[in-house]
């Protein structure tokens, strides 16, 4: 009762903030930019203000800014992300946004890696090489259908000033492993050439510590393992991105990027593991070794635009190529016994995709129709020794993966008086061919599939609108959970692969959303994933030792619901008149903004040990003005105990909280900031996890405390000039449809 007397205040308090916002003016159109044409999509809204739009909600997505976020650009990419509303990382590693599944966009277009490489991706790619994210909630036909619920697309590109102007930043982080990170940038305008180029380099070091108290229960006495994990990682990374944008004509431009990613990693760990039981008493096993990964990326683009004619029709064609291998080599010693791994994946991808708009004004009506080919090639070759110094065994593992991917799809938007419709559909062809040496006969097969979507919003006021949407997706396994190679070396007791057998998963969302006085929003979602696939651990019956794999479910259901909404300090401190003359100026707002999010989940044809409960998240994100022009940002997130997260059951609440001091100097050119992250050393899993033949405690703590003094220096011409120009490779267009 408290919690709704307090949701019911806060809402109250929104109310009054959303009376006071004035209109959001219209940013002048840079002269050199293609001209957008008129469509029906429903008008932006910007909160907070016009001056430096942080945050802005659409009918179909939330787009947040990075790059004059404190609180968000200091760190990696998958930090930023994390902090993000609506945004929950799993136990495992994975992100939901507001209950559903994410899949990530780089710069419009879908990653193609996936797993853990995506993952280092985003923990190396630094959070100031990000301009925005956007927040696409339940995209459209223009989406993939392969982007299962959500979409999380990040945005690295900026606008390039005429003349040459650069940035330079460096992050030094303090905390038991001392190490920077410096990066520059540099962009420029001449006449009809536009470009930029980033260069930098991540280097950053620390400890994880996990147990996992594994009880298996197909034994018919109690039989246990403790086992115990230390790691000390190093993360060294460095990366070049280079754009350029040619303006051909008033109506078209031609863009290249060039994005390129070197890493070196590497894991040294302790691992224990202790047996309790009739036949594991006699287990007493300590194991030592170290992972070595050298990998790279490159990503090629050409992207042509142009405005075909007066009636606003537009082209867009994008070639897009992306070349990824990495190498992980391991091994580990026990006492008696050794564990070596070498392991050499490649992964090559190919698409061409192209866009139509049609808008036609006068009906207020628009159709946007596009098409694209995809083909994807993964070979991924391991060798395995294990055994003593007089009997080796060694395994060989082969996978190859082939997929191609042919999309065609129309979407047409209709306004009629206070209501917005959206129908889509899009077709799908996928061609699957999985070869694997652990597979008798190699997998090959196609699938072809519609998948409709459809939106209707209702305009109640110009404070308040009403929108519904359903949309079908699917879910291709991707090469990480059906690789059947290991990452890491296995030993007698545990061993991680993939499940080259899983089927694509199919999903029916449906959402529902209020938003209201520009900035609350209220909503829920329900989606129904069939042949669902998931991370667990298992074990085969009558053995001791943890196999970690993807298993499929028959259904997995879950039923979410947000509620966002800003507290204005000011409007209560400073009082109104000066409240009203912060709202043109982010910089100068002290504000708190509050995210809830409520999820339950439902699967269906596995038995669990446990009942599954609905699990509340919580988080805040604020803003202070001090003294003297210092600016603090502070962020708390917490994920309560009790709750079931997919198969997992929260034992002890997960929460972060951090803190940033930042202040501008030299005409704000030269900007300092402190930061401490995970202040009070609070963010660890906790969590049950049940299957089949074996009961898990599972417990992951990483080295998250962590103190940061990040410097940024602007230099050469800095003033902004109306002919500026955009290099990117946006494939979103306005309204998030995005061009894919």
């Amino acid at each position: 009762m408290k919690s709704l007397f307090l949701t019911v205040g806060l809402l109250t308090t929104a109310v009054l903030f959303a009376q006071e916002n004035p209109k959001t003016a219209v940013a002048p159109q840079a002269k050199d930019s293609i001209p957008t044409p008129k469509t029906n999509e429903l008008s932006e809204i910007t909160i907070y203000g016009n001056k430096r739009q942080y945050i802005k909600v659409d009918s179909d997505k939330t787009t947040i800014d990075v790059k004059n976020n404190a609180m968000l650009n200091s760190g990696s990419s998958m930090d930023a992300v994390k902090k993000l509303p609506g945004v929950i990382t799993s136990p495992t590693g994975s992100l939901t946004l507001n209950g559903k599944a994410v899949a990530i966009y780089i710069d419009g277009a879908p990653s193609t890696l996936s797993g853990t490489d995506l993952q280092n991706y985003l923990s190396t790619l630094p959070a100031g090489a990000i301009e925005k994210v956007e927040l696409i909630y339940n995209p459209g036909a223009a989406f993939d259908a392969n982007s299962s619920g959500s979409v999380i697309n990040i945005v690295t590109s900026t606008k390039r000033l005429k003349g040459i102007n650069a940035s330079f930043n460096i992050n030094y982080n303090f905390n038991k492993y001392q190490k920077p990170s410096p990066q520059i940038l540099m962009n420029g305008k001449e006449k009809n050439l536009s470009w930029q180029t980033m260069i930098g380099y991540n280097y950053i070091d620390g400890e994880q510590r996990s147990r996992n108290k594994q009880v298996f229960t197909t034994f018919p006495t109690y039989e246990s393992l403790d086992q115990k994990r230390l790691s000390l990682n190093t993360w060294r990374n460095f990366y070049f991105r280079s754009g350029l944008n040619y303006k051909l004509s008033q109506k078209s431009n031609l863009l290249f990027n060039y994005n390129f990613n070197l890493g070196n990693n590497r894991e040294t760990f302790d691992a224990s593991t202790i047996g309790t039981g009739t036949q594991a008493a006699g287990i007493n096993y300590f194991n030592q070794g170290v992972t070595k990964e050298k990998s790279n990326n490159h990503e090629i683009s050409l992207q042509y635009k142009t405005k075909l004619d007066t009636l606003g029709r537009t082209l867009d064609v994008t070639a897009f190529s992306n070349f990824f291998d990495k190498n992980p080599i391991s091994g580990a010693n026990a006492a008696d016994s050794y564990n070596n791994a070498n392991v050499d994946l490649n992964l090559t991808n190919y698409y061409l995709k192209y866009d139509f708009a049609f808008p036609f004004e006068k009906y207020q009506f628009s159709i946007n129709t596009g098409g694209k080919f995809n083909n994807i090639e993964v070979e991924d070759n391991g060798i395995y020794s294990s055994g003593t110094a007089t009997a080796i065994n060694s395994n060989t593992i082969d996978f190859d993966y082939k997929e191609r991917n042919l999309a065609f799809y129309a979407e047409a938007r209709k306004k009629i008086k206070k209501f917005n419709f959206t129908l889509g559909l899009r077709y799908e062809n996928f061609h699957i061919d999985r070869n694997a040496s652990t597979t008798a006969t190699p997998i090959k097969y196609t699938n072809s599939n519609l998948f409709p979507t459809v939106s209707a919003l209702y305009e109640f006021n110009e404070n308040m609108n009403l929108s519904a949407s359903y949309s079908r997706k699917i879910s291709q396994p991707n090469y990480f959970v059906l690789d059947p190679n290991t990452s890491s070396a296995p030993d007698q007791y545990n061993n991680s692969k993939g499940n080259p057998f899983l089927k694509p998963t199919f999903f029916d969302n449906y959402e529902v959303k209020l938003s209201a006085f520009q900035f609350v929003q209220l909503g829920a979602n329900y989606t129904v994933a069939k042949d669902n696939n998931m991370f667990l651990f298992d074990a085969n019956p009558g053995e001791l030792r943890s196999i970690t794999t993807f298993q499929q479910f028959d259904k997995f259901k879950t039923m979410s619901a947000f509620l966002s909404f800003p507290i204005p300090i000011d409007y209560f401190t400073k009082g109104k008149d000066e409240f009203q003359k912060r709202m043109a100026d982010m910089d100068k707002m002290n504000y708190v903004f509050i995210n809830i999010n409520y999820i339950k989940s439902l699967t269906e044809g596995y038995n669990f040990s446990f009942k599954a409960q609905p699990i509340w998240n919580y988080s805040a994100q604020s803003q202070l003005i001090l003294p003297w022009g210092i600016k603090n940002s502070m962020s708390y997130f917490i994920l309560p105990q009790g709750g079931t997260w997919e198969i997992y059951k929260i034992q002890k609440p997960i929460q972060q909280f951090d803190i940033s001091f930042n202040k501008d100097f030299m005409n704000k050119n030269l900007k300092i900031g402190l930061h401490c992250f995970d202040v009070f050393n609070q963010n660890e899993v906790n969590a049950l996890v049940s299957s089949t033949n074996i009961e898990t405690q599972f417990y992951q703590k990483q080295d998250s405390r962590n103190f940061r003094v990040s410097l940024t220096y602007n230099f050469g011409n800095l003033k902004l000039d109306k002919e500026n120009t955009d290099i990117n490779t946006e494939k979103v267009k306005q309204g998030g449809s995005l061009l894919k």
